[in-house]
């Protein structure tokens, strides 16, 4: 209740006041903030989190076999000439009046007490302000850090250590993230991702607010998976645009056959904030990405279990469904936008360019960087999601 109810802000002002030098008098206690009980608070707030966190998911699975169960066209009838419906016995405990499974079950009562069955797709899901079903957990540890915001090796290792007091290593994923919360409240000042294994800092090429680093395969999480747990910056400047590592060489055929030179109409914002509306060339593809196919519906367990689609070229890592549906690729309308885009669909997609062997080096170091691509929020929707080349001028580190 303490990590609920605490403003966060009030754990740096504590850490900063404990890691000032401070006169020992022996008359007065001294007035150190207790950084036990603050690492107390953190330990009980990351389990709270998880704890929920399992309790979404659990009921976003039983969810799932109620739907399916009620589209299978083999689902048992509910009653026949043989069997009497069986009715459920009144519970003789009272609901709890945040319980909206209890309020959306009762609401079907006649006025002979007759109770309707609840279909699923009516019953309302299991919410918290703490944990979202496919977001980001926000873990908390307490780690007063001497260097500032940028934590030291030995910062970061304790704040591993503290994952361990906390007894929550076995429960965390791959792209869970963890807050030092002692760091303070600014941008995303003490976050880090657990990568597995460790805790690894952010990455700040392309960003200034940092975002998720390279090695990490975006498209194994939903595109809004760290929405407002990795802060993007203003949103109007185009910085609220996450950057994504994407790598489209499987899909580069087709974007190939899709391609188009495109005259398209942007509102731009000017040095004095004014709009105006401009038009611009720009080439524009897209691709998709099919779901794997359903098993029959007499295998409901076997199917929610086996509808997986792999990362092509990575090897235990599998496609979120958020990333099904078509992708849309939008590229400057310049020769070097062509080029760039070219690049990025692979080799034998379209035919090879003459080239210095100057531009070749570069581009091996570059490698990395043709899999950088923005988000574009403004236009993307559920089931059709729009990316933008990041190009190497675009680095800020």
């Amino acid at each position: 209740m303490r990590g609920v109810s605490m403003p966060t802000h009030q754990y740096a002002r504590f850490a900063e006041s404990y890691l000032q030098p401070r006169i020992v008098d022996q008359d007065e206690p001294s007035a150190a903030p207790d950084i036990n009980i603050l690492a107390l608070t953190t330990r009980a707030y990351t389990r709270v989190v998880l704890r929920l966190r399992a309790q979404v998911e659990s009921e976003a699975r039983y969810m799932a076999r109620l739907a399916a169960a009620e589209t299978s066209p083999s689902r048992p009838a509910t009653r026949n000439s043989h069997r009497q419906p069986v009715r459920s016995r009144a519970s003789s405990r009272a609901p709890s009046p945040a319980s909206s499974y209890s309020h959306s079950y009762s609401h079907g009562a006649g006025s002979h007490g007759v109770r309707r069955q609840v279909s699923p797709s009516e019953m309302v899901t299991f919410r918290s302000p703490l944990v979202r079903l496919h977001r980001a957990p926000l873990l908390r540890v307490f780690v007063p850090s001497p260097e500032g915001e940028w934590l030291s090796d030995q910062s970061v290792m304790e704040c591993e250590t503290e994952l361990k007091r906390a007894g929550v290593m076995k429960l965390l994923r791959v792209g869970d993230v963890v807050w030092d919360i002692a760091v303070g409240d600014e941008g995303n000042a003490g976050r880090m991702i657990w990568d597995g294994s460790y805790l690894v800092d952010l990455d700040y090429k392309f960003s200034r607010m940092g975002e998720l680093p390279p090695y990490f395969h975006n498209l194994a999480f939903s595109p809004s998976y760290f929405h407002r747990v990795l802060r993007t910056g203003v949103s109007g400047s185009g910085g609220g645009n996450p950057i994504v590592y994407v790598d489209l060489s499987p899909w580069g055929e087709e974007l190939a056959a899709n391609l188009q030179l495109l005259q398209d109409r942007a509102r731009t914002e000017t040095a004095h904030g004014a709009l105006h509306n401009v038009v611009r060339w720009v080439h524009r593809t897209s691709f998709t990405i099919r779901p794997p196919s359903q098993l029959p519906h007499s295998h409901i367990h076997t199917r929610l279990h086996a509808l997986r689609l792999p990362i092509p070229n990575v090897e235990g890592f599998f496609i979120d469904p958020g990333w099904y549906g078509t992708i849309i690729v939008e590229a400057e309308g310049t020769n070097e936008g062509l080029a760039d885009l070219q690049e990025r669909c692979g080799p034998g997609a379209f035919p090879p360019r003459a080239e210095a062997l100057s531009s070749k080096i570069r581009g091996e170091k570059e490698k990395t960087n043709k899999r950088v691509f923005r988000i574009l929020r403004e236009k993307s929707r559920p089931g059709e999601i729009w990316i933008r080349p990041v190009s190497e001028k675009e680095r800020v580190v």
